[in-house]
C-alpha cells in the first residue's frame, strides 16, 4: 500500500515538475522573443510567432503533394517571396534539379546569346540625366530604386530602415504622396517628392498647392525630382486613402489634416482635366523647384501617350515631362476597393512596351526617361522592364519584402503583424531600423548583380543595352 501511495506521489511530482519545466521553458521563449532584435514578428507575437514556420513547413508539404505549387499563390507566390528574403539576407540564388515554370503558359522568354559576355568583359551601365533643361539635373546611379510608399501607409521604423537602406544602396527613396516625413531623412537617399492629387506636404489648409511650401521642399539637397501623380495601378481614377485610424497627430501634422479623420485625396488634380494643362503644371513647377518634374499613371488606353507627345512636339521638348513613370494593374496598394484592383487599369505587360515604342516613334526617347513600376520586384522583372524599353524600374512590395513583411494583407487594419505597415506602438516597435537597413542594401545590390547576369547571358555588356529583340514569344 505504502509503495502504491509512493508510486502515485512520485509520478504526480514528476507530472508537476514537467508542467513547470514547460512553463519555465515558455517564459524563457518569451523573453528572448520580445528582446531579440532580428524578427519583428516574434518581438511582437512572442512564442506564437514559433508557430509560424511551422505552419510554412506543413503549408510548403500540402502545396507541394496535395494542394498549391510554389508559384499559384497571389499577389506574389511563396517562390517569389522567399526570393525576395533571400536576397535580404545576402544569401545566394542557387538551386537544384530543375525549374518549376510550366514553359506551356510561359508568355516570354529571354533570348540568351550563343556566346555570352564573359564577366572580365562586361561594363557598368552608363549614367543617364533627367531634366537636361533644369537649373539642377538629376543624375541617378541606379537602375533599380524605391517605388512611392507614402509613411502614413508604412511606419516610422520601416521607412527610417529604408532610408538608411537606400542610402547604403545607392539608389533613389519615393516618398509617396503623404509628403515629406523626418523619417524619410534618417539616412541621406536621394528622394522623389510625389505630389498627390491632395498636396500633401505642400498644401494649404484648403487643400491649394502652397509655393512657399514647395520652394521649401524643394530648397533641400536630398529632393532630386518630383512626381506628379495621376494615378497609381492598384487605384486608377480614385485617390488615395489614410484610415482614421492611422492619421496620427505627426502624419495630421506633415500631411496639414485633421487628426484621426480618413485621409482621402481627390480623383485628380484641380489644375488638370486636360493634356495642355497637365503640361502647364508641370512647367510651373520645373520653374518654381528648379528640379526634373515627371508623373506617373496607370493607362487605360495608350493611345493617350501619342496625344501627349503630339503636344510636346508642338510646344517644343523642353515643355516636355522629364519622365514618366508608367504603373500597371498589377501595382499595390494599402487600401482600395477590390472592383479597381482587379478590373482597372492595363497590365505593366502590355503598356510598358507600347509606351516605350511610342516615346521612341516621335523621337523623345532620349528627352523622356521613361520608369516602369508595378509588381516587378525580381531580377528577371526588372530584366524584362529594360529589354520592354524602361530607363529605370522601381518597386514598393519589393522593398516591403526585404524589411519584413509577411503579406499578411492587413495593411489597411493597422494590425500588421511585422510593424512595416502600422502604427501600434506595440506592433512597430519590434521593426529596428539598424537591423533592416543591410537587408534593403543587400535585396538591391542582388537585383542589380543579376539583372547584369541576364544582361550577360544575352550577350550585352550592360543592362542599358537590352532591348526588345532580346525578349523571345511575346513582348507583353
Amino acid at each position: 500500500m505504502d509503495s502504491a501511495f509512493f508510486h502515485m506521489d512520485f509520478l504526480s511530482t514528476l507530472f508537476i515538475f514537467i508542467i513547470g519545466c514547460g512553463a519555465l521553458f515558455i517564459l524563457i521563449v518569451f523573453i528572448h522573443d520580445r528582446f531579440q532584435s532580428s524578427n519583428a514578428v516574434k518581438r511582437n507575437y512572442p512564442v506564437l510567432a514559433w508557430f509560424r514556420p511551422i505552419s510554412e513547413k506543413l503549408g510548403e508539404f500540402f502545396r507541394r503533394y496535395i494542394s498549391f505549387g510554389d508559384r499559384e499563390a497571389q499577389p506574389f507566390s511563396r517562390a517569389i517571396k522567399e526570393w525576395v528574403y533571400e536576397a535580404a539576407h545576402g544569401k545566394k540564388d542557387t538551386r537544384g534539379f530543375g525549374t518549376k515554370i510550366d514553359f506551356t503558359t510561359r508568355p516570354y522568354f529571354f533570348r540568351n546569346a550563343v556566346f555570352p559576355v564573359n564577366e572580365n568583359e562586361a561594363e557598368d551601365p552608363p549614367v543617364l540625366t533627367i531634366g537636361p533643361y533644369c537649373k539642377h539635373p538629376y543624375k541617378p546611379p541606379s537602375f533599380f530604386n524605391m517605388s512611392a510608399m507614402s509613411y502614413g501607409a508604412l511606419s516610422a521604423p520601416a521607412v527610417e530602415a529604408l532610408s538608411y537602406g537606400t542610402e547604403l544602396a545607392g539608389c533613389w527613396l519615393n516618398t509617396g504622396e503623404g509628403g515629406l516625413a523626418p523619417h524619410h531623412l534618417k539616412g541621406n537617399p536621394d528622394i522623389v517628392f510625389e505630389i498627390g492629387t491632395a498636396k500633401y506636404g505642400v498644401r494649404d489648409k484648403d487643400g491649394n498647392l502652397d509655393e512657399g511650401e514647395l520652394r521649401e521642399v524643394a530648397a533641400r539637397p536630398q529632393i532630386k525630382m518630383f512626381e506628379l501623380k495621376l494615378s497609381q495601378g492598384a487605384k486608377p481614377g480614385r485617390g488615395g486613402v489614410l484610415p482614421a485610424n492611422k492619421v496620427t497627430k505627426e502624419i495630421a501634422d506633415i500631411r496639414n489634416i485633421p487628426q484621426g479623420e480618413d485621409s482621402i485625396s481627390p480623383n485628380r488634380h484641380a489644375e488638370i482635366s486636360n493634356t495642355g494643362e497637365l503640361l502647364d503644371f508641370i512647367d510651373y513647377l520645373r520653374e518654381t523647384t528648379g528640379k526634373p518634374v515627371g508623373f506617373k499613371t496607370a493607362l487605360g488606353d495608350t493611345n493617350w501617350i501619342k496625344e501627349l507627345c503630339e503636344e510636346i512636339k508642338a510646344r517644343g521638348e523642353k515643355r516636355a515631362p522629364d519622365f514618366i513613370t508608367i504603373d500597371g494593374a498589377e501595382g499595390g496598394t494599402g487600401a482600395s476597393p477590390m472592383m479597381l484592383m482587379d478590373n482597372s487599369a492595363i497590365s505593366i505587360r502590355e503598356t510598358l512596351p507600347d509606351v516605350a515604342n511610342i516615346i521612341k516613334e516621335y523621337g523623345l526617347k532620349d528627352r523622356i526617361r521613361l520608369i516602369a513600376s508595378g509588381k516587378l520586384v525580381t531580377a528577371g522583372d526588372v530584366a524584362w522592364a529594360m529589354m520592354a524599353g524602361a530607363d529605370y524600374v522601381v518597386s514598393a512590395r519589393g522593398f516591403m519584402f526585404s524589411i519584413g513583411c509577411i503579406m499578411a494583407m492587413r495593411c489597411h487594419t493597422d494590425r500588421c503583424p511585422s510593424g512595416v505597415a502600422t502604427h501600434d506602438p506595440d506592433l512597430q516597435k519590434a521593426l529596428k531600423p539598424d537591423d533592416k537597413k543591410q537587408k534593403v542594401a543587400n535585396y538591391v545590390n542582388r537585383v542589380r548583380e543579376e539583372v547584369a547576369t541576364i544582361a550577360h547571358s544575352c550577350g550585352v555588356k550592360h543592362a542599358r543595352s537590352l532591348n526588345q529583340s532580346h525578349i523571345g514569344g511575346e513582348i507583353t
